[in-house]
């Protein structure tokens, strides 16, 4: 009889295993599609009388090792609030260049592209600029390390709603961690914002520089759904997916007019 129920409970034990290794199969089998290729536009224009860039580039299958293919023969303008187009010229597969030009703040830029008979457009209008105060450097210790995070301190303007992204650099290499701030909590204060990432170790006298800039709302989109994804992956909180774009016909990426503020300093 004991031995009739162990041969039961074995059966039991077996179905619940082949169970458990068929649901976790059609959790782990992803079915990725390898979608089209998409135009991939970035384009920023600032308030810095300097070269302005816009890069187009083609997106790959999900399963595709190569970096994305440089789109070359494009037609490129970008014009402002009086119509006139500037145009841009083609410096290396995919990049092309404006210099110099100077952005001006409160006008709305409109870029266009011409590549393989298709006509993309996107607007943005460059805010108003706000001066990145300073930057100062916070030291936590968790466990026998100690985590030194940059701090950006600013004063932010009253009575107008504003956006910022911050670029940091340490030692002249880019972090990867996307940094994005807009005032709905702190409009009219002075900010001291951490900018928490762990990708990058920060050591005493390493070399720290930011880049605010003032952008607009649907280009704070753009960057805000990359910041909430950057943590993606196994353990991730949610699928990632192509954040909002500001061009028209389906590209994917962004244009930008922002104004530009810089601070730096050697971390203690």
């Amino acid at each position: 009889m004991m031995q009739g129920m162990k041969f039961k409970y074995g059966l039991l034990f077996m179905a619940m295993v082949l169970l458990f290794a068929s649901a976790c199969q059609k959790v782990i089998d992803l079915k990725l599609d390898n979608s089209a290729p998409q135009l991939v536009i970035e384009g920023n224009l600032t308030d810095q009388d300097d070269a302005q860039i816009v890069t187009i580039r083609k997106s790959i299958a999900f399963s595709a090792t190569d970096s994305f293919p440089e789109v070359s023969g494009a037609t490129v303008t970008i014009s402002d609030s009086t119509g006139f187009p500037n145009k841009l010229i083609e410096t290396a597969p995919g990049v092309y260049v404006i210099s110099p030009y100077q952005g001006v703040y409160g006008r709305t830029y409109t870029l266009t592209v011409k590549v393989n008979g298709m006509t993309y457009t996107a607007s943005s209008t460059m805010p108003m600029p706000v001066q990145l105060d300073s930057l100062s450097a916070k030291s936590d210790d968790i466990g026998k390390k100690s985590l030194r995070t940059i701090v950006v301190n600013y004063q932010d303007p009253p009575k107008v709603a504003n956006q910022y992204r911050f670029v940091l650099t340490i030692n002249k290499a880019q972090v990867n961690t996307v940094f994005t701030n807009d005032d709905n909590f702190t409009n009219g204060r002075y900010v001291r914002e951490e900018m928490f990432q762990t990708g990058t170790d920060i050591h005493h006298g390493d070399t720290a520089r930011v880049e605010m800039q003032c952008i607009d709302r649907n280009v704070y989109k753009y960057w805000f759904s990359l910041s909430q994804q950057q943590n993606n992956g196994p353990g991730g909180g949610i699928t990632p997916s192509n954040p909002p774009s500001n061009i028209s016909n389906g590209a994917l990426g962004y244009f930008s007019a922002h104004t530009v503020s810089n601070a730096a300093i050697t971390v203690n």
